[in-house]
């Protein structure tokens, strides 16, 4: 006891510190050695993988659950059984809780890469919980609960929208380089299995108990799923990746070794550390939107341009189509509004789908093609069934049938667009480049159903919806085409390949024209 320990050389450790005699747990101004990426990388798919996926993808489980019981309840909410709110009121729930996603997205991407991605993904959905559950306890229909159940709104919001940059960043920087693609983008469109949840809960609550208990419970029923989650993210690790970046290399070291000796209960054999992959680097300093912003657009605009349109479009799209799905049932159809969840449930389904069936080819034919092919075949199919809608040849059925099979390929391209996000742009900064255009996309996804529900109208004209679908076709094919001149051929490689660090001084061996913080 008292003894000084004399520092043994860590001669065979992977990751090492260069020119310092005795390294710190957080070092932010000297350069560090690692072979943590290529250690993620090489890695085979395991449990520890999977519970991973299943822990944070629940984040837009919850998210698809949450818009649809909010829309579910909508007309409960004006009755004398729910608040008595005027139908602007009940709009105003729906705003809300957008506008907090959009807050909760910057406000919790900044801290996302600021303070690591588990601190945030356990944090996120505590906010989530806290704002959700307590919408349930809106009790009255004054002036004061009217306030508290916008309140309430806005802070789950927040909380999945901050999910969505915290999350993002977590899995894309876990997930080995080969797998990425199919991972992200049935995560993604796991949204849709939300909507089938909430569709089906609020379906039974509404009419087996009493409507004024059945929409408060139908608000707990992403808390419970949510409960459940946090648990298993509690013992989920840092992002080695995130720590390296940030200086923490002993942290960085644990986490590795925790998900490699995950990987080794299985009985799998671990491939070799190629050491050509070793990256230097000197974490880098703190950045903040303004400087970001000046980064996307100016020194990456390709990539910019890129990010905002695919985001851009796929949320134009699918917010025209999905808030005004059953006034297009109702209106031209004449579906009893009691049957439009069942309508709604089908295509619910083919957007869950296409995600699953399409993600693989993400990783083997290409991100370029894929998005591309994606976004063109759903806009296509789009301008097909406008041109059968006008011409009066759909039913509620065929319609539904037609809107199942375009959106089983736009949920893939959708899907891809948060993808590409997430892993085009710098580690230092990606969470807040997510936050970015997932903003972009949500302010430009918000007029859509304006415009698409003042097409319908009153059913009178619908040669006005025949001509706002072929808008969105042309729209879709907008998005595609970008992809296709502007896409990152991403599929396979270690993010480090796809584009640099910023704090990268002896980057890994890359492939041909693999990006870099200044690549277009």
């Amino acid at each position: 006891m008292g003894c000084r320990r004399a520092r043994v050389p860590q001669v065979e450790s992977p990751d090492e510190e260069v020119g310092v005699a005795s390294p710190e747990a957080d070092v932010r101004d000297r350069p560090i050695r690692s072979l943590i990426p290529a250690r993620i990388d090489r890695l085979p798919w395991s449990p520890f993988h999977t519970r991973l996926v299943v822990a944070l993808g629940v984040a837009w489980v919850l998210d698809g659950l949450e818009i649809t019981v909010a829309g579910s309840v909508a007309s409960v909410l004006e009755k004398p059984e729910g608040l008595s709110m005027s139908a602007a009121a009940v709009g105003a729930v729906a705003t809300v809780y957008l506008v907090g996603e959009v807050v909760g997205a910057l406000f919790f991407g900044h801290l996302s890469d600021r303070l690591g991605r588990r601190n945030l993904f356990i944090v996120t959905l505590a906010v989530y919980l806290v704002g959700s559950g307590l919408t349930a306890l809106t009790l009255g229909n004054g002036v004061g609960w009217i306030v508290f159940l916008y309140l309430t709104r806005f802070i789950a919001g927040m909380g999945i929208g901050g999910e969505y940059a915290a999350i993002n960043s977590a899995i894309d920087e876990l997930i080995p380089a080969r797998y990425r693609g199919r991972v992200d983008i049935a995560v993604n469109g796991t949204y849709w299995f939300g909507a089938i949840l909430g569709t089906l809960g609020t379906f039974i609550l509404l009419n087996a108990v009493h409507p004024s208990l059945g929409w408060r419970l139908g608000f707990l029923l992403g808390p419970v799923l949510g409960l459940i989650i946090i648990v298993v993210r509690r013992n989920l690790p840092e992002s080695p990746r995130w720590q390296i970046m940030n200086g923490k290399r002993e942290a960085a070291e644990e986490s590795i070794t925790y998900i490699e000796d995950e990987v080794r209960k299985t009985g799998r054999t671990l491939p070799d550390v190629d050491e050509k992959k070793t990256i230097e680097l000197i974490p880098a300093a703190e950045i903040g939107y303004v400087r970001l912003l000046r980064l996307l657009f100016r020194e990456m605009p390709g990539r910019a341009t890129l990010g905002a349109t695919l985001m851009i479009t796929q949320s134009f799209l699918y917010n025209a189509i999905f808030f005004t799905y059953s006034l297009l049932l109702t209106t031209f159809f004449h579906v009893d509004s009691g049957n439009v969840p069942l309508y709604f449930i089908a295509f619910a389904v083919g957007n869950f789908i296409g995600p699953l069936v399409l993600g693989p080819l993400f990783d083997t034919i290409g991100r370029r093609t894929m998005i591309g092919g994606t976004y063109l075949l759903s806009g296509i199919l789009l301008a097909i069934t406008a041109v059968l809608f006008n011409a009066g040849a759909l039913t509620a059925l065929t319609q539904t049938i037609a809107w199942t099979i375009i959106f089983f390929f736009a949920s893939a391209g959708a899907s891809a667009a948060y993808l590409t996000v997430s892993e085009i742009f710098p580690l230092e900064v990606r969470a807040k480049a997510i936050a970015v255009f997932f903003a972009i996309a949500q302010c430009f996804g918000a007029i859509a159903p304006l415009i698409y529900g003042a097409l319908i109208g009153d059913g009178s004209r619908p040669v006005l919806l025949f001509i706002g679908y072929l808008m969105g076709a042309v729209i879709m094919a907008v998005g595609g085409l970008v992809a296709w001149f502007l896409g990152v051929d991403a599929e396979g490689k270690s993010l480090e390949d796809v584009v640099s660090p910023l704090g990268v001084r002896k980057p890994a061996t890359r492939a041909p024209g693999a990006g870099s913080p200044t690549s277009g």
